[in-house]
């Protein structure tokens, strides 16, 4: 009985301490802290822990001129719902919204501290007296349950602390680990490589004077061609997961590789062709729980560019939430070999809050954006359960087969079998949407709407007060032109 006593005790403490409900992690000497709020987290009744909080630059812009702005951002591991204050140290709270709004979060605001619950996964703006610049985003991880150990031969380990990686090649069968309480400058580059994580939960940037000058350089350089944050080059089977990125250019690129997986993501960028995550000429990819407020296309998916060829298929990106200061949340297609046309195929988007879109530009509009190019065919892409909330400037979708000469050598070649299901768009700045094809042999066809909604309004074929001469497009401000054919807007049957 002794005995049993003796290891149900240690079985408990085990569980105690070996396995914490809650993480949160001391933010290193470095120069990206920011002071705007004060974050404290906690369990229900336990004791609170604070949240470090770091700053990203992020655009405004108004007119044709973008200005750099600090947002801030902090992060912090669970395994349930845990309470959440915040208190604003810079101005008075006057109102308060949390974002995705499809979450239904509602916060108490106790004169400068608002509080709330957040759940594991969670990914949220909160945005104090309109503010979405000098807003806070707030990242709830999943506890780690397999962190390598520092002292693994086949791990490059970044503890707690300021870190300069320099432009690091990480070989075949390497991880790349960054911890919470970790920020790290540098490159990352894989090339020909194969069974590649780069995983934690820190931050990695490329801006110069993240960290301190003294933070040595850990590791041996690479020539880059170009100055992205992670590069995956004619590689298989890597995993992105738990990082949080501060890029110059893309946040990540993906180039002629498979089976590549990134997981629990996110990315901040304010510089001009500073993409989110780009894909070309690859396969089998899946971004699972990401999220991305970039100063250009948060996701885009082309054909050929550069020195990457060949087709582009079974593309999975589900719960993401995306923003984009600028230019697409989703594009796809635009790039591709004229002389050897590419095809865009099997894609599917599921499960995606877009925070905003801010575009000019009509060519860039589109939050989500088909645009063939270069002889492309775009065929069998699937978006299911898309939630577009007030955009600044933009188009709920663009599907063109267009030819712009800035990036283009020849038109499109067709867009096909797209489905559009419970997708819906509210706000009053949203731009009129366009679906054109570009003549009789470089057409769209075969477009399902099933349930769409446009500020709570079902739009269908049949839909009560659409005049019989008015396209169903008119009734959601979709500009539909000429060469599309097969388009239809549909209810679900009960």
């Amino acid at each position: 009985m002794r005995l049993k006593l003796l290891f149900f005790s240690i079985a408990f403490h085990f569980t105690l301490f070996a396995y914490p409900k809650l993480i949160t992690y001391k933010a290193p000497h470095c120069n990206i802290l920011s002071n705007t709020y004060t974050v404290q987290v906690r369990e229900a009744n336990l004791p609170w822990q604070t949240v470090a909080t770091y700053f990203a630059h992020v655009t405004d812009v108004t007119g044709t001129k973008g200005t750099v702005k600090k947002t801030s951002f902090g992060y912090f591991d669970c395994s349930g719902k845990v309470e959440v204050t915040v208190l604003v140290n810079d101005q008075p709270i006057k109102s308060v919204r949390i974002r995705p709004t499809a979450k239904g979060i509602v916060p108490l605001i106790h004169g400068n501290k608002i509080t709330f619950l957040m759940n594991i996964s969670d990914q949220l703006s909160i945005e104090i007296n309109g503010d979405i610049f000098n807003n806070l985003q707030l990242f709830a991880n999943p506890l780690e349950t397999d962190s390598p150990s520092p002292n693994d031969p086949s791990v490059i380990y970044f503890g707690p602390g300021a870190h300069r990686a320099g432009k690091l090649n990480i070989p075949s069968g390497k991880t790349v680990y960054i911890a919470g309480g970790a920020v790290v400058q540098g490159n990352l580059y894989m090339d020909h490589a194969e069974n590649v994580k780069v995983r934690g939960r820190g931050i990695f940037t490329q801006l110069e004077n993240a960290v301190p000058d003294t933070a040595p350089v850990d590791n041996q350089a690479v020539t880059l061609s170009r100055n992205d944050a992670i590069t995956v080059n004619y590689s298989k089977n890597v995993v992105i997961e738990g990082l949080i990125i501060l890029p110059h250019k893309y946040s990540i690129t993906i180039g002629q590789s498979s089976e590549v997986l990134v997981n629990n993501f996110k990315s901040f960028s304010s510089e001009g062709n500073a993409d989110g995550i780009d894909i070309f000429c690859s396969n089998d990819i899946k971004l699972d729980h990401i999220f991305m407020r970039n100063a250009d296309d948060c996701i885009a998916i082309y054909g050929h560019r550069w020195n990457y060829y060949g087709n582009t298929r079974n593309i999975l990106i589900k719960n993401a939430v995306l923003w984009a200061d600028v230019a697409h949340p989703i594009m796809v297609g635009t790039h591709g070999d004229t002389q050897h046309p590419d095809t865009l195929a099997n894609m599917l988007f599921e499960n995606i809050d877009i925070l905003d879109q801010h575009e000019n530009q009509l060519d860039y509009q589109g939050c989500l954006a088909l645009n063939a190019g270069d002889n492309n065919l775009i065929t069998n892409i699937k978006f299911n359960d898309i939630r577009i909330e007030d955009i600044r400037k933009g188009q709920l979708v663009n599907l063109r087969v267009m030819y712009n000469k800035k990036y283009n050598t020849s038109p499109g070649n067709r867009i096909e079998n797209i489905s559009f299901i419970n997708v819906s768009s509210n706000g009053n700045h949203t731009g009129m949407s366009v679906i054109a094809g570009y003549d009789e042999n470089r057409l769209i066809r075969n477009i399902l709407f099933e349930n769409l909604k446009i500020n709570g309004q079902l739009i269908t074929d049949d839909m009560a007060g659409k005049p019989p001469f008015y396209k169903t497009g008119d009734m959601a401000n979709i500009f539909i032109g000429e060469h599309v054919d097969g388009i239809k807007f549909v209810k679900t049957q009960l």
